[in-house]
């Protein structure tokens, strides 16, 4: 519960209770004495220290009342017994027993709400859920009226599905003591003269929902009569007379009460929002003395539309909608040659103001348009058939193909490996899908990357196309051959790269046919005096970043891991044209001398025979070893002499090289 101070707008406290609070009632003109009923059936008295005293009913309660001159508090409950708590005595007194109507209504199995003429006679009125009310009067302790269900109080339906007459969820008395008001769970308002039976009125929310809240007040400039009816969708007020609607507040959230008050224009609503709603109407009343800064507000915003020109009469502002209204400024009014409708209140009908334009209506809009420019129905009209015809065209079946290479203008090879990527994917997980695809009844289809909106613009926009020709692709895509230019004729082929084998075949038929070419070429020559047309040259190779090793070999490295070969050696290495060739020539070199006792030639394997022997080391005077005693320059330190030791550059097969 929250109390708040009012004059400085300010939370005064808050507090926590046991129970959640189905409604409560002040006892004293302040906050200092509160009756709070809870949903756990007790009873709790507040004062501003906290809790003072708490105690139990029977039954579950429904709604409080006071009444004030013997200091009783009426709680309705379920069941037919109403209770009584003396708060002088501090004692439960002799409840009421409700159910003295035999009639339409049935049997009375709760008290849904209690109204007090506080000021008047001072009876009581109980609404029950058989759709009664029954009058009680506090100091005899007896019924003294019930008043019947109207004849158009509707019909509900209860849990189980049955229609059953509408139960009493709210009433108020009038001041003066004699006009009563009921609202039953269908949503009827009904008016009665406690002199007749009849009622007087009857008024319907409109929404079918259960009446919640009803008051009685007149407005203050006119000292009409007035009555609120709230549900938890609606606030109504209306004519105390003739039940002419007078104006209607509806908030975005649930009403669960509303609170006028009095001799003001303000109302309360405590709703299911985060926040507490206050609506404020100059109409009814001035504003409460701790917010009276809203009247100066009010009072500026009606003279400044009394004073605008452009502002229209507020009856017309009452009836305005712009459901088939166009929005327009001045400049574009008067582009559209309207500028006359807006002096001295021409085409008020048509016209009306708002803000910094005006609100025209949509016929006028359209035939102003056609006017000021004759050729706009026809281009709109070719609009809307292109989008009708766009519209049939997306529904018709397209070759997938041919609507993927249209869609795809950039990075073709990228969407291309991306399908295939996908088709592999789709391939392998095929079992899983449709396991998951039998177990559901509606599966889910999976879009690719090509159809993802996201990555539209990859495959679309020349800014996102794949350079790879640059040397950051180079770099990242060593063994990807890149594609032509684009006015190349062979752009889009794409040629499977030879082996060495296919290669060196194809450099034998070149050859081969250069040779037949020229002999061809000379007899010709020889023998007919007709001019020989030259043959078209071949095409120079498109250049290949892809690292074979082939490529390797012929521009002069050794793809065996030797030394690099000189220009003699490219020569004649061009010339080889099998193995058996190489193996030829190694043979028919002349074997070199052989060095460090060992056999054969540099290349292939090697046999070495050795018997060992040991050395004796040379001695000094002394006795001792060479080594021990001196390190010098010739013997290194360790008895061996430096000339002796082998070096890198009289390596045996750096020397001799390879295909000599």
């Amino acid at each position: 519960m929250h109390i708040y101070h009012l004059p400085s707008s300010s939370l005064k406290y808050s507090r926590h209770t046991s129970a959640l609070n189905l409604t409560f009632l002040l006892l004293s003109r302040d906050y200092s004495k509160s009756l709070h009923l809870q949903t756990d059936r007790s009873l709790e008295f507040h004062t501003p220290m906290g809790c003072h005293y708490a105690t139990r009913i029977p039954r579950y309660g429904r709604a409080l009342a006071y009444v004030k001159p013997q200091a009783h508090a009426i709680i309705t409950a379920e069941g037919n017994e109403v209770f009584r708590l003396d708060l002088e005595a501090g004692r439960f007194l002799k409840p009421f027993e409700l159910g003295g109507f035999e009639g339409p209504g049935g049997e009375v199995k709760s008290a849904e709400c209690v109204g007090v003429a506080d000021g008047s006679h001072g009876l009581l009125a109980f609404g029950t859920n058989a759709g009664t009310t029954e009058f009680w009067d506090p100091r005899s302790r007896n019924c003294v009226g019930v008043l019947a269900p109207p004849a158009n109080s509707g019909t509900v339906i209860d849990t189980f599905g049955e229609m059953q007459t509408p139960s009493i969820t709210a009433m108020q008395f009038h001041h003066n003591g004699l006009t009563f008001a009921t609202g039953n769970q269908a949503g009827i308002v009904t008016l009665y003269d406690l002199r007749s039976p009849a009622p007087v009125l009857s008024k319907d929310q409109g929404y079918g929902f259960p009446i919640q809240t009803l008051s009685f007040f007149h407005t203050q400039a006119t000292s009409e009569e007035k009555v609120l009816s709230a549900d938890k969708r609606i606030i109504k007020i209306w004519d105390f007379v003739d039940g002419t609607p007078w104006t209607s507040v509806e908030p975005s959230v649930d009403i669960n009460h509303v609170c006028h008050i009095p001799n003001t224009g303000m109302i309360f609503t405590a709703n299911e929002g985060q926040q507490m709603h206050s609506f404020l109407i100059p109409a009814l009343g001035p504003s409460p003395w701790w917010c009276s800064h809203l009247d100066t507000q009010i009072e500026q915003l009606a003279d400044r539309s009394i004073n605008d020109p452009d502002a229209y009469a507020s009856a017309t502002a009452d009836a305005a909608t712009y459901d088939n209204y166009k929005f327009l400024t001045k400049p574009e009014m008067r582009q559209l040659n309207l500028d006359h409708l807006l002096a001295s209140g021409k085409g008020s009908s048509v016209v009306r103001p708002y803000m910094h334009g005006y609100f025209v209506d949509q016929r006028l809009y359209d035939e102003a348009r056609l006017i000021a420019d004759p050729f706009e129905w026809e281009r709109q009209k070719q609009r809307l058939v292109a989008a009708k015809i766009e519209k049939d065209r997306e529904s018709r079946i397209r070759t997938s193909a041919r609507d993927k290479a249209a869609k795809i203008k950039v990075n073709k090879r990228l969407a291309e490996r991306l399908e295939a990527l996908e088709h592999r994917f789709n391939r392998k997980h095929k079992d899983a899908e449709d396991a998951d695809a039998k177990q559901t009844a509606d599966p889910v289809e999976k879009g690719s990357v090509l159809q993802d909106p996201r990555f539209k613009g990859l495959f679309s926009n020349p800014d996102f196309e794949v350079d790879e020709t640059s040397r950051e692709f180079q770099l990242l895509n060593p063994s990807t051959r890149p594609t032509t230019a684009p006015n190349d004729s062979h752009s889009t082929e794409r040629k499977r790269s030879k082996t060495a084998v296919e290669e060196e075949e194809e450099e034998d038929s070149h050859s081969g046919s250069s040779d037949n070419s020229s002999e061809g070429s000379s007899e010709g020559s020889s023998d007919d005096d007709e001019p020989i047309q030259s043959k078209p040259q071949p095409k120079k190779k498109e250049p290949e970043m892809r690292i074979s090793s082939s490529a390797y070999r012929k521009s002069g490295h050794d793809t065996r891991g030797f030394a690099p070969i000189s220009k003699n050696q490219k020569v004649a290495k061009r010339k080889e044209k099998s193995f058996g060739s190489r193996v030829a020539n190694v043979q028919e070199r002349a074997p070199r001398e052989p060095r460090g006792g060992f056999g054969g030639s540099g290349l292939g394997d090697k046999e070495v025979t050795f018997v060992p022997q040991r050395r004796e080391k040379p001695k000094c005077k002394d006795g001792n070893d060479e080594g021990e005693n001196a390190g010098g320059r010739d013997t290194g330190g360790r008895g061996r002499k430096w000339k002796d030791r082998r070096s890198a550059s009289g390596n045996t097969f750096r020397r001799d090289g390879l295909g000599k």
